[in-house]
C-alpha cells in the first residue's frame, strides 16, 4: 500500500528542480519530455525501493492487476548500471501533480517544487512531487550507481488522474510486444567487443550453418520459423542458455570486463571442473568449443539415430527437453574422456560414454521424460547413471 498522507514528512524547507522540456499533443493529451540527472530523479519521485517491495501501486490495484517491485530485477539492475555499456534509452514516465508543477512555455522549463503555487512554506515532500508509471526498476537500480553522470529520459504527465494513468500503464506494459530472446542473443553479433554471450551466438551459428553437422538447420534463429526449413526443434536462445554456463558463472561481468579492455579471470582445479569451457573461451578458442559440440551431438545421432532424426510429436531427445538434458550431461560426459581444454573426439564420446548407457532409441519418448524439468532432470540422471528408464 501507499504510505498514508500523515506519514509522509513534510520538507522543512522550500525544494525546487527545473529543467528544460519539450511539450508533446497527443490524443491523451499534453506530456513533456525531458533530460533528467539520475540523483534528482530519484529525489522528486516516489522510489518504490522504500517501500515494501510486494506493495502494489494506485494504477496497478486500479487495474485489478499486481505488478510489484521485484528484488532480484532491483539486485540485475544494480550491477548492470555500473558496467560500461550501461544505458537506459527508453523513458522512465512519471506522473506529477499539477499543483506542485509548473511549465513555463516561454522558458521551455519545467519546475517542480514542494510548495503550492505562491506558497513559501512547504505542504508536501519533494518526494513525492513524481509517480512512477513505467521504470519504478530502473530508478531503483539507479540508487547503487557509483559514477557521476546518467541522464534518463523522462515523460511527464501533469494533472493526469488515475484513469490517465491505468491508460498510460496499460499501453506501455500490457499491448507492447516483446523482443524474443533469441533475437536479443542474435544482436551481440554486432558487438565489437567478443563477450559469452556474442561467443555462445557465433557457435550456435556456426552449427546450425555446418551441412555435414548433427546440428545442421535445427536452431530457430530468431526465435521463429525460418522460411524454407521444416524441423528446427530447439531456439537459438535455448542453445545460448544451455551452453554459457560452460563459459562463464557471470556472463554480464565478463562481457563488462572486456568492454573496459580487460581479460576475465582464468580458473583452474576444481572451478575449472564447473567451467570446463572458460579457458577456451579467454584464449580465443572458440573453434574448440566449436569442435567439441559438434563431436558430442555427432556422437550423440550415432548412439540413437532414430530419437536424433525423428520429427514425431512423442519423442524428445533432439526437442528443448532432451537438447537441454544432453547439454547438462555434456559436462559428465566431458570430463570422463579428457581434461578440460581438450578436444573430445566423436569417437571418445561415443565409445567411452554413450554406448554404456543401456537406453534404446524408442524410449526417449515424453511419455517417459514428460514436458517441463522434471523430465529434463531424469533424462541426466538416467544417462549419468547408465541405467533403463
Amino acid at each position: 500500500m501507499q504510505p498514508e498522507l500523515d506519514l509522509v514528512v513534510i520538507d522543512p524547507d522550500k525544494i525546487e528542480y527545473s529543467f528544460p522540456c519539450f511539450k508533446v499533443t497527443q490524443p491523451i493529451g499534453d506530456m513533456y519530455v525531458a533530460a533528467i540527472p539520475f540523483k534528482t530523479l530519484i529525489r522528486i519521485s516516489y522510489f518504490d525501493v522504500r517501500r515494501v517491495l510486494q506493495d502494489e501501486r494506485d494504477v496497478e490495484r486500479y487495474l485489478g492487476i499486481q505488478r510489484p517491485l521485484i528484488d532480484k530485477r532491483v539486485r540485475a539492475l544494480e550491477d548492470y548500471v555500473n558496467y560500461a555499456d550501461a544505458s537506459f534509452p527508453t523513458s522512465v514516465i512519471l506522473s506529477v501533480d499539477q499543483n506542485y508543477a509548473e511549465f513555463n512555455q516561454k522558458t521551455g522549463m519545467m519546475h517542480v517544487r514542494n510548495t503550492l503555487r505562491g506558497e513559501k512554506k512547504p505542504s508536501t515532500a519533494i518526494s513525492r512531487i513524481a509517480k512512477v508509471l513505467d521504470g519504478q526498476h530502473r530508478i531503483a537500480g539507479l540508487s547503487s550507481f557509483r559514477g557521476e553522470t546518467f541522464d534518463l529520459t523522462v515523460t511527464i504527465f501533469v494533472g493526469a488522474d488515475v484513469a490517465d494513468e491505468a491508460t498510460i500503464f496499460s499501453t506501455v506494459n500490457l499491448e507492447q510486444t516483446k523482443v524474443h530472446k533469441s533475437l536479443v542473443y542474435d544482436l551481440f553479433s554486432l558487438a565489437r567487443s567478443r563477450s559469452p554471450q556474442k561467443t555462445c551466438h557465433n557457435i550456435a551459428v556456426a552449427l546450425d550453418r555446418d551441412e555435414e553437422g548433427p546440428l545442421f538447420q535445427r536452431m530457430k534463429r530468431l526465435g521463429f520459423a525460418t522460411e524454407g526449413r521444416v524441423f528446427e526443434p530447439i531456439t537459438q536462445a535455448t542453445f545460448v542458455e544451455a551452453l554459457l554456463p560452460y563459459l562463464s558463472e557471470n556472463p554480464k561481468a565478463d562481457r563488462d570486463l572486456l568492454l573496459r579492455g580487460k581479460s576475465p579471470s582464468k580458473v583452474y582445479g576444481d572451478e575449472l571442473l564447473k567451467l570446463p569451457f572458460r579457458n577456451l573461451f579467454i584464449d580465443g578458442k572458440d573453434l574448440d568449443i566449436a569442435k567439441i559440440l559438434h563431436n558430442y551431438f555427432e556422437a550423440v545421432s550415432t548412439r540413437w539415430p532414430t530419437a536424433w532424426n525423428s520429427r514425431g510429436r512423442g519423442m524428445m531427445l533432439n526437442r528443448t527437453n532432451g537438447f537441454r538434458g544432453l547439454m547438462r550431461f555434456l559436462r559428465y560426459a566431458y570430463l570422463d574422456v579428457g581434461a578440460p581444454g581438450d578436444i573430445a573426439t566423436k569417437d571418445q564420446f561415443l565409445n567411452k560414454v554413450l554406448a554404456r548407457i543401456q537406453i534404446e532409441d524408442e524410449e526417449f519418448t515424453t511419455e517417459n521424460f514428460p514436458p517441463g524439468s522434471s523430465g529434463e532432470a531424469k533424462l541426466v540422471r538416467v544417462l549419468r547413471r547408465k541405467e533403463k528408464v
